[in-house]
């Protein structure tokens, strides 16, 4: 048990330190250098850095080693086609789940992201923003569709700064993710997805011009 929880620190330790970018695209990891710095031994390391290749956020060369990831517009096209996907489809599927404890849920999501948005405060904004868009993907219900979200998550977290990399930007996603709030709030998915869909565009537009290597 305390080998597994190591593991799952150690994950937890690189997974923060790729998706914050620490480290440069195309940058090998060395399984002894990173156990040294943590204070760990190499299988714990080298057990991580298997989950975040199969999350994604990494690459094994064979004979090589383990590199993070080069992203192209082409990958970041994938991405949110694939959060396209999952999201209306989760809109669409959240009718008759929209309780009214669930719409609270989410204009109380919302309302954080207005008191960040007001103080400026991006880092705490885009932590707030990953929680309102699981939330539509957990209304969903569908197990499947919510560990793929988890997956397809992990390698957009990295991306999310950039998406708001503009004063503009960021001052339309709050407006977007208001409206998205209270056309569910009156059941209008349609509006609902209409919106999203317009988010997610923008969004990825944004990224794939701010990406040093898209």
């Amino acid at each position: 048990m305390e080998v597994k929880t190591i593991r799952g620190q150690v994950y937890q330790i690189l997974r923060d330190e790729i998706c914050s970018g620490k480290y440069a695209p195309g940058t090998r990891l060395q399984e002894q250098e990173l156990a040294e710095r943590i204070g760990v031994s190499r299988s714990p390391v080298r057990e991580a850095l298997k989950t975040l290749a199969g999350d994604g956020l990494l690459i094994e060369v064979p004979n090589k080693g383990v590199f993070t990831k080069t992203f192209t517009d082409r990958d970041i096209d994938e991405i949110f086609d694939m959060r396209l996907m999952l999201e209306t489809y989760s809109i669409h599927r959240c009718g008759s789940r929209l309780t009214s404890a669930r719409i609270q849920q989410l204009f109380d999501v919302l309302a954080q992201l207005e008191k960040t948005h007001a103080a400026g405060d991006l880092g705490t904004y885009v932590e707030i923003d990953e929680t309102l868009h699981r939330l539509l993907v957990e209304m969903s219900e569908n197990s499947l569709v919510q560990l793929t979200y988890e997956r397809v998550r992990s390698m957009n977290q990295q991306f999310r700064v950039l998406s708001l990399s503009s004063q503009k930007r960021f001052d339309e996603s709050l407006t977007e993710h208001s409206q998205i709030v209270e056309a569910l709030a009156v059941r209008d998915l349609a509006g609902a997805e209409r919106v999203l869909r317009t988010h997610l565009e923008l969004a990825c537009d944004m990224i794939k011009e701010r990406l040093p290597h898209g």
